[in-house]
């Protein structure tokens, strides 16, 4: 992927970014924990439940009416419009923590300008937190007393790494869970903080590296910005600069290739 220059702004569509952010989560919100929540099963055997849906539908009005010349990638109702400018939604990642009643949710919203995430808002409603990011802008938390920009970790030793591996399971599944043995056992602490959390605590300084697999781009795009800003780098798990790989390897960057070259990664 090319990130154009500092200089391309993309101030105009983080604004409505956030305001997307807002729209989403005056949707999820209120359905967080609720006892009449309708939750269906989907034809890969995932569960959707109708504040997902009700979250997705309302971002593509907004977008409808403010955006109608740029596409749409939702993980409830798929791709529209053009690709060349394209936003890129998960209207709740971590569905099954929203439907289990368990707060490490959150929606995420990212603009594509041809491929490359340029702007990122992940919003956490139920723990109160949001973040967000632009090429060449940084990337920013809130907190009481305002925004606060990120900054990746600079800690330049695996011995002292803190990593979140999402699952078991999903790194068996993909065939690796040698390599994550491997981790486990070279960092000083792992832990599966799980979903687009893990992604925001590594953008925070808190994490040296987040893993995945089997992930479709909107359970990814929005975090691209936020983590390259704040000093990180993202790629797939093997080194490929896209997002859709199927797969992440997300670091304070200055890690990046001791994690490569321990998981033994090939280009």
């Amino acid at each position: 992927m090319t990130v154009p220059s500092a200089a391309t702004d993309f101030s105009v569509d983080l604004e409505l970014a956030l305001r997307l952010a807002d729209a989403a989560d005056s949707e999820s919100l209120p359905r967080f924990d609720a006892s009449d929540l309708k939750i269906s099963t989907k034809e890969d055997r995932s569960h959707v439940t109708d504040a997902d849906l009700a979250a997705e539908r309302a971002l593509r009005a907004i977008l409808a009416d403010e955006r109608p010349s740029d596409g749409i990638f939702g993980e409830e109702f798929g791709i529209e419009g053009d690709a060349k400018r394209q936003w890129i939604i998960d209207p709740i990642d971590g569905t099954a923590n929203f439907m289990r009643g368990i707060p490490l949710w959150g929606t995420m919203i990212a603009l594509a300008v041809d491929g490359v995430p340029q702007v990122g808002v992940v919003s956490m409603p139920a723990l109160g937190r949001r973040w967000w990011g632009s090429t060449g802008a940084g990337a920013w938390t809130a907190t009481h007393s305002g925004p606060r920009r990120l900054e990746a970790s600079s800690i330049a030793s695996l011995d002292d790494a803190a990593v979140s591996f999402q699952s078991i399971t999903q790194w068996a599944d993909a065939g690796h869970l040698p390599a994550l043995l491997k981790i486990t056992d070279r960092v000083w602490r792992d832990r599966a903080y799980g979903d687009v959390y893990a992604y925001m605590l590594l953008a925070e300084g808190r994490l040296e590296m987040v893993a995945e697999f089997d992930v479709k781009e909107y359970d990814i795009a929005a975090a691209v910005p936020i983590v390259r800003e704040a000093g990180g780098t993202f790629t797939s798990f093997d080194g490929a600069d896209s997002i859709s790989e199927r797969s992440s390897l997300a670091t304070n960057g200055i890690l990046h290739d001791a994690f490569r070259d321990l998981i033994g990664a090939k280009d």
